[in-house]
């Protein structure tokens, strides 16, 4: 149902409190033309409250020539801040950020939040944002899983569908969303609820079979058939199946990049109240779908870019794609078990002990 405008600011204002914004600070809301406005008054009115200092930088939209559709994730790397110094230095200067345009794979995001700037990305709709809501359980529950992957030294996926896949880890961090940034140089995206890494370069092997029911992101479609991608060395090599594998090779091929083909970040989702259906409820332009990337049990992989913890491969086509029913391993422990989450609780007991 509906979100209220009084709903929304009590909500970024709880949101705000998590991100450790107070009368100390101040923030920075990024937006352009096409940001919820409803977003950025929430933001501007939640910040007031809390009594930190606020102000709105407001760059003109940037659309790639080679960008496709709508999507805000379709192309990266370019961005409305890209060569703007002063609107650069205006954002560092801020302790927070609330990204309602979208900076995500691009060097600028980088650079401000190496200053120490944090930054909290809010693109879905009013809806979304309230039944996901975060909290520090949500947190905790993402804590709990960054402690098993960060000290493994291999992930292994599996399915009944077909998919068996492995990449040696270690090479790159453990990144996590819980929703809320708060600390020095931390981004975060509201909603989320999931944690990924990326396969050391040249070790991911296998093959991943994305069945029936499957989510193609940008695309935001289910998938009706399968696809059977086949992986050597870290790159797609052959992608097989009737008309979306072809629909899938032909949009990749588009942007004549050998470095789409790239395995980029991979994990899984543990956000309860995410849903594999509501991405069927919305229409394809309502935000990014973040219900799809988080919701809880899901092997999410993505192909493309890795600049975001120090990779070369600076390129603007990602996709993500989060596949149901899969188990995932990390070393020789089961993580999840055919789609359902079985390792965060243990591993707080580990720790508790």
């Amino acid at each position: 149902m509906p979100v209220s405008n009084s709903e929304l600011t009590c909500m970024f204002e709880q949101v705000l409190k998590h991100s450790k914004v107070d009368k100390s600070q101040s923030v920075a809301i990024l937006k352009s033309h096409y940001s919820n406005q409803r977003t950025v008054q929430a933001a501007m009115d939640a910040t007031q409250r809390l009594g930190a200092q606020v102000y709105i930088v407001e760059l003109p939209s940037f659309n790639a020539p080679m960008a496709i559709g709508n999507d805000l994730t379709g192309y990266c790397g370019d961005t409305a801040l890209t060569g703007n110094k002063a609107a650069q230095k205006a954002l560092e200067a801020a302790d927070l950020i609330v990204d309602t345009m979208m900076l995500l794979h691009s060097p600028e995001q980088e650079q401000i939040l190496k200053t120490g700037t944090r930054i909290l990305l809010a693109v879905e709709p009013p809806e979304v944002l309230m039944r996901m809501l975060p909290t520090q359980a949500d947190k905790e529950r993402v804590s709990a899983s960054e402690q098993l992957l960060a000290r493994a030294g291999e992930m292994r996926v599996v399915s009944e569908a077909g998919t068996d896949f492995k990449a040696a880890l270690g090479e790159y961090p453990t990144v996590t969303e819980y929703g809320f940034a708060d600390e020095p140089g931390r981004w975060d995206h509201w909603p989320s609820g999931f944690l990924f890494t990326w396969p050391n370069e040249g070790s991911a092997e296998g093959t991943i079979v994305i069945n029936e029911g499957d989510i193609l992101l940008p695309f935001k479609t289910y998938a009706r058939d399968p696809i059977t991608l086949e992986i050597h060395e870290g790159f797609i090599r052959h992608i097989h199946g009737g008309f979306e594998a072809e629909y899938l090779r032909e949009y990749m091929a588009y942007f004549k990049d050998p470095e789409v083909y790239g395995i980029s970040h991979i994990g899984w989702g543990l956000q309860p109240r995410a849903q594999w259906t509501a991405m069927g409820l919305h229409d394809k332009n309502d935000g990014i779908c973040m219900d799809a990337r988080a919701f809880e049990g899901n092997f999410l992989f993505s192909t493309g870019p890795n600049t975001e913890v120090g990779g070369t491969r600076k390129t603007p086509c990602h996709m993500d794609i989060p596949l149901r029913n899969c188990s995932l391993y990390l070393d020789d422990s089961i993580v999840v078990d055919t789609g359902r989450v079985v390792a965060p609780e243990s591993a707080v007991l580990d720790e508790q002990s």
